[in-house]
This record gives C-alpha cells, structure tokens and sequence, in this order.
C-alpha cells in the first residue's frame, strides 16, 4: 500500500466538500480528463463518478466508486484504471489546529498492476498521489 500525506491550509470540512464534489474529480485526480456525470447519491456508498482517464483523443471511460464515506473523516474509493485494473484509494482527514491532516492510501486489487511488486509500483505512485494532494490542496486553499 502506498500512503502519501499532506498539510492543507484549509479547514477538513473544506477538504472534504472538494473530496465529495464529483464534478471537480478531473481537477485534482491526476490522470483523470473530464467528468462525465456524477451519480446523484454521490458520495454514499455504491454511487459512482462516470469519468474518463487519459489525454484526447486517446481517452478510456471509467468509475469510480465509493466504497466508504464518513462525513469529514474518511473517503475510501474504489477506482477503475482500464486495462491496468482496479484500486482502493483511502483519504483520511484529520484536523491540526483548523489545517487538515490528509493521507491518501491506495493499492492495486486486480488486474495487471496488482501483479507488479510493490518496491517497483511504489515510487511511481508516491509521485502521482503528491501531485494529486498539490492540486487538492491548491482548490482548498483557495475556497477557504
């Protein structure tokens, strides 16, 4: 499992309702290209993001499912990267004096990157995740 952490100056329930806003996914998910819908329950678990993954015109269409949700606490994914997969990425929100402490776990569960070992997956991973908390963290900020 791969975990990557951030300090966001912004408060955990500002984090979260960017987290939980479906629409902004392709803002700050890095990889993601556009959101196509978001399902109307969306962030309870079982509801999905419809999105596409990729760079025009080579884009693939996806989801992204919750898993679990705890209001301003915990997001736990489940994420379809066609044909590498599927994954379960984990953001856990703790609040540091009104900034907001955010881990992002994730690990591969079926497909061929489940297959690769973890030592050779891992750096590649921790590089995209920072990315992805640099841009989540960049919306936060900004709304708060």
């Amino acid at each position: 499992m791969t975990e990557t952490t951030c300090l966001i100056h912004a408060s955990a329930p500002d984090v979260f309702a960017i987290l939980t806003d479906g629409w902004t996914y392709a803002a700050w998910v890095v990889g993601a290209s556009r959101v196509r819908d978001v399902d109307a329950g969306w962030p309870q678990p079982g509801h999905s993001i419809h999105h596409s993954v990729g760079i025009w015109p080579l884009v693939l269409n996806d989801t992204t499912t919750v898993e679990q949700y705890e209001p301003n606490r915990l997001l736990q994914l489940k994420v379809r990267a066609w044909p590498t997969g599927a994954g379960i990425v984990e953001f856990v929100l703790t609040d540091r004096d009104g900034d907001c402490h955010l881990l992002m776990r994730e690990r591969a569960v079926s497909g061929p990157l489940a297959l690769i070992p973890h030592p050779l997956v891992d750096p590649v991973l921790r590089l995209r995740n920072h990315e992805t908390l640099r841009r989540l963290a960049l919306l936060a900020e900004k709304r708060s």
